[in-house]
C-alpha cells in the first residue's frame, strides 16, 4: 500500500510540473491548446504588486508586457473615421511673453512696394526687417496629403506715444505681422497704431491664417512682425507682444498662437492603448 501511495504522489507531481497539450503531442507551453478555446466564465490576472487577482473592466484587453512579465488589462481606443471627411487630427496652442520691440531706427525698407513684397509664399529671408516672436515658433505634424491648417494669432501692440495735443499733427506707426509655415508666408496683416488723448496707447491685434494640403510630416510654424513707417513724433518705440509702459503688464501684452490641423485620414497610426 505504501508503494502504491508513493507512486501516485510521484505521478501527480510529474503531472503538475509537466507541460500539458490539448490536441497536440508536443506542447510548447505549460498549457498548449491546438484548436478553438471557449471560456464560459472569467479570466483573472495576478497583480504582482499586492498579489490580488484582477478581472479587468468592461471593454478592456489583456496586453503583453514582454517575456517574463504578466499581462495587464488595458483600455483600447480606436477612432472611427468616415471616408472623405475632414477630422481634427492635430491641435495645440503656444504663448510668449517676451515679444519684440522696434526702435525708431528699425523700420523695414523694401526694394519694391509692399504690394509686391507681401505675397503668399514669400520667403521669410526676403522680408527685411521682420523679426520672429521666438516663443511662437513650434513644430506641427501632418499625416495626410489632404489637410487644412488653421492658425489664430493674437497679441497686443503698444507704442510709447505721449498724449496727443489738441490740433496737433497725426502721430502713428505702421506695422505688419505675418504667419509663416516652413519660413513661407501664408498670411499677413498690416495695421496702424495712433496716438490718442492718453499716453502709451495699445491695441489688440488678431489674425487668422489658413493653408491647405501641406506635405506629410513635420512643419515649423512661426510668427514674425515688422515696423514699416512712422508719422508725427519721432524717436518712439513700438512693442509687439510685450509692454512699453506699466499701464499694462506682460500678462496682458503676451502673444498666443492656436493651431488646428484638419485631415482626411489616409494613414492610420498604431492603436493607442491607455
Amino acid at each position: 500500500m505504501k508503494k502504491i501511495i508513493s507512486t501516485l504522489f510521484l505521478t501527480l507531481g510529474l503531472l503538475l510540473s509537466a507541460q500539458v497539450g490539448i490536441n497536440t503531442d508536443s506542447p510548447k507551453a505549460k498549457i498548449d491548446v491546438n484548436g478553438d478555446l471557449n471560456l464560459r466564465q472569467k479570466i483573472a490576472v495576478l497583480n504582482t504588486a499586492d498579489n490580488s487577482l484582477s478581472q479587468g473592466n468592461n471593454d478592456q484587453l489583456l496586453v503583453s508586457q514582454g517575456e517574463g512579465y504578466p499581462p495587464v488589462w488595458k483600455a483600447l481606443r480606436i477612432p472611427e473615421y468616415e471616408p472623405n471627411k475632414f477630422y481634427l487630427i492635430f491641435n495645440n496652442s503656444f504663448s510668449d511673453k517676451v515679444g519684440i520691440t522696434f526702435q525708431s531706427n528699425e523700420e523695414a525698407s523694401f526694394p519694391s512696394s509692399r504690394a509686391v513684397a507681401f505675397v503668399k509664399g514669400a520667403e521669410f529671408s526676403s522680408l527685411k526687417g521682420f523679426r520672429k516672436i521666438e516663443g511662437l515658433s513650434q513644430v506641427i505634424k501632418v499625416f495626410s496629403t489632404e489637410s487644412k491648417a488653421y492658425f489664430q494669432f493674437e497679441t497686443v501692440v503698444q507704442a510709447d506715444f505721449s498724449t496727443l495735443a489738441a490740433n496737433s499733427y497725426d502721430t502713428s506707426i505702421d506695422y505688419a505681422c505675418g504667419i509663416f509655415v516652413d519660413d513661407k508666408l501664408i498670411n499677413l496683416r498690416q495695421r496702424n497704431l495712433k496716438a490718442i488723448n492718453s499716453s502709451f496707447p495699445f491695441l489688440t491685434h488678431n489674425q487668422i491664417g489658413i493653408v491647405e494640403n501641406l506635405s506629410k510630416g513635420s512643419h515649423m510654424v512661426s510668427v514674425a512682425c515688422s515696423r514699416l513707417a512712422s508719422f508725427g513724433e519721432s524717436n518712439r518705440k513700438l512693442s509687439i507682444g510685450t509692454n512699453t509702459n506699466t499701464n499694462i503688464n506682460d500678462f496682458i501684452a503676451q502673444s498666443s498662437l492656436k493651431v488646428d490641423v484638419y485631415e482626411v485620414p489616409q494613414v492610420f497610426n498604431p492603436i493607442i492603448i491607455n
